[in-house]
Order: structure tokens, then C-alpha cells, then sequence
């Protein structure tokens, strides 16, 4: 079973992004790189629970509407789409809201452009090709990045910390979910399995978000935020991403989040007035460098 599961594919398209490639690129980037500062608004009246619960439930209910996400998927494939529902949405949903009590939306996006390199680490393992040339300086320096951005939130003290461990947590999740849903979305298009994914969210985030409702209070500019990042970010965004991830194969999808922590740092820093040290601008730079590495298309062998 675990065998079944654990195993990616390669892209449809090897080759040059088309333009379709390129507007999917650059729409999820956009939606997704606005999710954080719309969690950080969210939080200002909700619990984390109620953000993630109510995030993932109005994706999951937008795409229920789409009579195309209803295609059949089989029996063999749902303990894939059971893992998908965990490691790419439940965990990783609840981790971010609860890391953004610790640490800015500014350091949560930058973070998170961690993704690829996680994800060409998975993809080493699951496809049995080691990195070489450029691919491996790229792992190494997208690394060095990421510890350069967590010793910039982490010497603030304890809470930061806590907040880096629960975002890099999350962020690990996405490389290997990545990984995993490049077969299942190849074989049935992007909507069955999303729409499937996100029903089964809505139940394992429910206890969380019912617990952490009562808790709450309410404003009307957390609920239009956490609303947004539900219906677009969550619902629609998964579809795109998952048409990508299909396309262009688990490590090149991935480089989606090349640009998510500049998305997320500009609209943090301007709307929620976060700050960034020197040293996390240069993890960020460190980040992109080697994730644009890492994804490089290997050479013949």
C-alpha cells in the first residue's frame, strides 16, 4: 500500500512551459502568495482552527459545484487521494495559522519558497535519480537559504522559533504531496481529485475548527479574508495546481513558489507593516537561486 502511494510521475510536458503552463504559473503564484497576509487578517478574530476549517470547507464546497469534479475515481486510487487530503491540506492548513501566531506573514511566505527544494528531494528518492550538477548545488543552496531565514526569525526568541519549525513542518508536507499527486491527476484531470482531497479535509479539520469557533469572535474583514482564501485560494488554487503539477512534472510545478515569498513579502510588508531583517533578505535570495537550480531539466543518461 505505502509503495503505491509513495511514488510520483514525470510530466506530461518536458519540454519549454507553453503559455497555458505560464498562466497557471503565474495565477497560482499570485493566489497563493496572497494567502498568508489574508491568514494573518483571518487571525486577527478566528482561532486557527475556524481559519483552516472554514478555508478548507469552502474550497472543498466550491468545487462540489463543478459537475466535473463528480468523474468517478477508482477504489485502487483513494488511498492516494486519502494521503493527498492529509499531507497537502489538513496538516499543512493547521500548521500555517498556527505558525502565523509566532511569526509574520512576511516570514511565513519567504519560508515557504522551501517548497521546491523539498520537493526535488522527494522526487529524488520516489524517481531513484540523484541530483548531479546544478541540481545538487541547487539543493544545497536553496538550504543554506532556509537556515538563513530561520536563524533571522529565530534568534527573536523562543515563540519565533516555534513558528519557523511549524511553517518548514508544513512546507516539507508539500514536497512530498506534490510528488504524489503528479499520477493521480495525470490519470483523472486535476478537478475529481481536488474536490475529492478537500471533502476529506473539511472532515479531519472539522473537530479543530468546531473546538476553536466557539473560541472566536467575529469582523467582517477576517471572514471576506478567510472567505477569499478559501473559495479562490484554496478551491480554485488546488485545480490550477494540480493541472500544473501534471503538465510540467513535481519539481518544475513547484516553481510556482519561486514567487510566492516575494508575493507574500511586499503584500506583508505594505498592508500588515512587517518587518524583514537583512539576513532573511538574503535567505530569500539564497532560496530562489537554488530552487531555480534545483529545477533545471537534467541532462541526458
Amino acid at each position: 500500500m505505502a509503495a503505491r502511494i509513495l511514488s510520483t510521475a514525470d510530466g506530461t510536458n518536458r519540454g519549454s512551459f507553453t503559455a497555458v503552463d505560464w498562466a497557471l504559473f503565474a495565477s497560482i503564484a499570485s493566489i497563493w502568495g496572497s494567502s498568508f497576509l489574508l491568514i494573518d487578517i483571518g487571525l486577527d478574530a478566528f482561532e486557527p482552527g475556524l481559519v483552516t476549517f472554514v478555508r478548507v470547507g469552502l474550497g472543498a464546497v466550491v468545487l462540489a459545484l463543478v459537475p466535473r469534479a463528480r468523474r468517478p475515481v477508482a477504489r485502487a486510487d483513494w488511498p492516494r487521494v486519502v494521503a493527498l487530503s492529509v499531507t497537502w491540506v489538513a496538516l499543512p492548513f493547521t500548521l500555517f495559522p498556527l505558525a502565523q501566531q509566532h511569526i509574520n506573514s512576511a516570514v511565513t511566505g519567504m519560508l515557504n519558497g522551501a517548497t521546491p527544494v523539498f520537493t526535488a528531494f522527494v522526487a529524488t528518492f520516489m524517481l531513484r535519480r540523484l541530483p548531479r550538477g546544478s541540481q545538487l548545488v541547487g539543493l544545497a543552496v536553496g538550504f543554506a537559504g532556509v537556515a538563513a531565514i530561520s536563524l533571522a526569525s529565530g534568534s527573536e526568541g523562543r515563540t519565533q522559533l516555534l513558528g519557523v519549525v511549524l511553517v518548514l513542518g508544513a512546507t516539507a508536507m508539500y514536497g512530498l504531496s506534490i510528488n504524489i499527486s503528479a499520477p493521480i491527476t495525470q490519470r483523472y484531470g486535476s478537478l475529481p481529485v481536488m474536490a475529492r482531497m478537500l471533502a476529506l479535509a473539511t472532515l479531519w479539520t472539522a473537530p479543530f475548527g468546531i473546538v476553536d469557533g466557539a473560541a472566536s469572535s467575529f469582523a467582517w474583514d477576517a471572514a471576506v479574508a478567510v472567505g477569499f482564501a478559501g473559495a479562490v485560494g484554496t478551491g480554485a488554487a488546488f485545480v490550477i495546481m494540480g493541472t500544473l503539477v501534471g503538465r510540467v512534472g513535481s519539481t518544475r510545478g513547484s516553481f510556482i513558489t519561486y514567487f510566492i515569498p516575494v508575493v507574500a513579502l511586499v503584500l506583508g510588508v505594505v498592508f500588515r507593516g512587517d518587518e524583514v531583517t537583512p539576513v532573511g533578505i538574503l535567505g530569500i535570495v539564497l532560496v530562489l537561486i537554488g530552487a531555480a537550480l534545483a529545477s533545471r531539466r537534467e541532462a541526458a543518461r
